[in-house]
């Protein structure tokens, strides 16, 4: 039964993406180039081989991947129709990005240590910053680049998994944090150690990385803490942070005056969200169309913005259909929580169930003007290689810990 539910779902996303990659032969039509050709075959085999091999490889969850599918075919086909250069090297990505959740799956499944290098974790995630601020580069306003060799990436994507291991080594109390001389200072050490890497992201105009890192924390800290004054105080630290940034940070009272409001500064620094919600209003509840709208208005269309450029040519309900595959996904990641007998997995399992879901909801939030915005990529949708190489890596860990101490996996009912 659970073999032919799988088929049939599998089944369903090939002929979505048929459909899909039909209307961009339509958008091409009659003027067919070979580029297309290589997408559409490329994603295809892409999708259906890795799908059928990881069916054969795990007992754990395959939904879970299943879902990303889904929502990186859409995210190509889109970033494709913007700009086809871009979508034939996000295809490529996607081939690195799921070689190396293989690689990472098959790594994290085989072995059992991972709660013994906290001091490898902390002393790798403060190398990572401090060679950001020494010799990145800026863009967008934002420190938070590495180039080595000519391949540029941001440090602070991988440093947010590894913050998830380093709550996870103090939460499950496997660090020297346990002993009874040092426990009663827990919460301090750590939330001094978190609030190190928030003050980093702030030097860096990191914006929405330092939000995913707190909300990251204060999630796990509030399920784990014996002590629940630590969570209202940190929750109370994050409103009299945000408070002083604004006063403070030209780019935090920025952000926040276009959240406000964006009509008075339409042409200068409210121009991409007013156009991001155009394009919205554009697309009414069914799109204009692939190939039909103007996506190109809106600023980093294919990046920070590719949610409203989807709903535009796609519709609210496309939109609509992609919050709710993220919100199946962090359920399923919570499932395989729930099911750990292992603390240690238990809480990587739920952080970063939270990191996808909160950075989903911050991205999407800050595009419809719910929130203000934030520099931060849709997870696997968004055209990205550092954002979609640490989600598959994330992913891959996620899919070894539904195989690891557990109740014979999690039901994929």
């Amino acid at each position: 039964m659970k073999k032919m539910n799988f088929k049939v779902t599998r089944n369903l996303l090939f002929i979505f993406e048929l459909i899909s990659l039909s209307l961009i032969f339509l958008y091409n039509w009659p003027n067919f180039d070979k580029n297309t050709i290589y997408l559409s075959l490329g994603l295809i085999v892409l999708v259906y081989v890795s799908n059928i091999l990881l069916f054969k490889l795990s007992k754990g969850d395959h939904y879970i991947f299943l879902i990303i599918c889904m929502l990186m075919s859409i995210g190509v086909i889109m970033i494709y129709r913007i700009d086809q250069n871009l979508g034939l090297k996000q295809l490529i990505w996607l081939y690195v990005g799921i070689i190396s959740f293989f690689i990472t799956y098959l790594i994290f499944k085989l072995y059992d240590n991972w709660s013994k290098h906290f001091n490898l974790y902390l002393i790798s995630s403060y190398i990572l910053f401090f060679a950001t601020l020494v010799y990145g580069f800026r863009t967008h306003g934002s420190i938070r680049w590495l180039s080595i060799g000519g391949i540029s990436f941001q440090p602070s994507e991988l440093i947010k998994i590894i913050l998830v291991f380093i709550l996870a080594c103090i939460y499950s109390d496997r660090t020297y944090l346990s002993s009874p001389r040092i426990s009663k200072y827990k919460e301090i050490i750590t939330m001094a150690i978190v609030y190190s890497f928030i003050a980093i992201l702030f030097v860096q105009r990191n914006l929405g990385a330092s939000l995913v890192f707190f909300a990251i924390f204060i999630g796990i800290q509030y399920i784990y803490t014996e002590n629940s004054k630590y969570t209202l105080l940190n929750l109370m630290l994050f409103a009299f942070g945000g408070t002083m940034g604004y006063f403070l940070f030209d780019h935090v009272k920025i952000r926040f005056l276009t959240w406000l409001d964006p009509w008075k500064y339409i042409d200068t620094i409210g121009y991409q969200i007013t156009q991001s919600l155009f394009a919205i209003s554009e697309g009414g509840f069914f799109g204009t169309g692939i190939g039909r709208g103007q996506p190109n208005f809106i600023p980093l269309a294919y990046n920070d913005f590719i949610f409203s450029a989807i709903i535009e040519e796609m519709g609210i309900f496309t939109g609509i259909a992609i919050i709710m595959l993220y919100l199946i996904f962090v359920y399923r990641g919570f499932k395989i929580a729930l099911k750990q007998n292992d603390v240690f997995y238990r809480i990587i399992s739920i952080g970063i169930s939270l990191l996808f879901g909160i950075q989903t909801f911050i991205i999407i939030g800050g595009v419809i003007k719910l929130i203000p915005l934030t520099g931060l990529t849709l997870p696997f949708i968004s055209y990205g290689g550092t954002s979609i190489l640490t989600s598959f890596i994330a992913l891959g860990i996620l899919q070894g810990t539904s195989e690891k101490y557990n109740h014979g996996g999690p039901s994929d009912e």
